[in-house]
């Protein structure tokens, strides 16, 4: 049987970002990827956070992330953020630790309510650390092009992990840019080996910027917590923003800092309550990894 098979499941969303969470702890079992897509089908999502018993002393869950069309994402910003607050309101703590495939991640309590902050930790630029398919000397003007006609001509991309991968390409106007069409071909380029998240940003001034992603596995989404992150990372490293932005995406403003003394991002916003469901044991009679 699924272990999503008569499992409760709260409905939230981190400025649109849609999120499913499902509390492991006292039912274990394993999610497969067939299971994920079966779970979206039904009750469609960007991303399914599932919350487990911790694995590591001195952390309060252990948090597996996956996206709408079954693969395993490393790390979701907003999604930790949704997650940190329904622990909140259980725990009463103010600060929480969680362990996810992008490592250890601290969030913290917002003076606003249903506001939090989630540390996503350092940014990393290296070639196989990203990781891209072959080593690049300059990872912050990567030269990706698509190969189909009609495709527009791309500007440099800067690439850049946030515990999974990203491409974010700089642009003058992003209503000229056709996300929906030449994000998937960017996904799934040749340099990503495990694909990569694709985002176009504006600057908008030296500290503020909007952004578009097409986001690994979901595809067009009004918010993406790790995208936004590394849009900022992206607009600072080439010296076009500041390290403290107001991030517009289609969901609303997310705050990003890139902070100076230890080089953690942290990204600070709301999130909102949808509803509580359950899903039926129906859903997974014939699924198939």
């Amino acid at each position: 049987m699924s272990a999503l098979a008569d499992r409760s499941f709260t409905k939230m969303n981190g400025l649109g970002n849609e999120i499913i969470v499902v509390d492991m702890r006292s039912r274990a079992g394993v999610i497969t990827s067939a299971d994920a897509r079966a779970a979206a089908r039904s009750q469609p999502y960007d991303q399914l956070m599932a919350l487990y018993t911790p694995r590591s002393s001195g952390t309060d869950a252990y948090v597996r992330i996956y996206n709408r069309d079954g693969s395993e994402a490393e790390a979701c910003g907003n999604g930790m953020r949704c997650i940190a607050d329904l622990m909140f309101a259980e725990t009463g703590k103010d600060v929480l630790v969680f362990e996810t495939r992008a490592g250890v991640l601290n969030c913290w309590k917002g003076a606003v309510a249903l506001a939090s902050t989630v540390d996503m930790g350092r940014p990393r630029f290296a070639w196989n650390e990203i990781p891209l398919a072959r080593e690049v000397a300059d990872t912050a003007h990567l030269d990706i092009q698509i190969n189909a006609p009609g495709a527009p001509k791309l500007p440099p991309a800067c690439a850049v992990s946030m515990g999974n991968p990203h491409a974010v390409f700089l642009v003058e106007d992003l209503d000229r840019c056709d996300v929906a069409k030449i994000g998937p071909l960017l996904e799934h380029h040749s340099m990503f080996p495990e694909r990569a998240n694709i985002s176009f940003v504006h600057v908008r001034s030296g500290s503020h910027i909007a952004v578009r992603t097409w986001e690994r596995g979901a595809g067009l989404t009004k918010a993406c917590g790790s995208a936004a992150c590394a849009a900022s990372v992206a607009a600072a490293r080439l010296a076009r923003a500041g390290r403290r932005l107001t991030v517009t995406v289609p969901g609303g403003d997310l705050d990003i800092e890139w902070r100076t003394p230890d080089d953690h991002v942290l990204m600070m916003g709301p999130v909102e309550y949808e509803y509580q469901g359950r899903f039926d044991a129906a859903l997974f009679g014939d699924t198939v990894c």
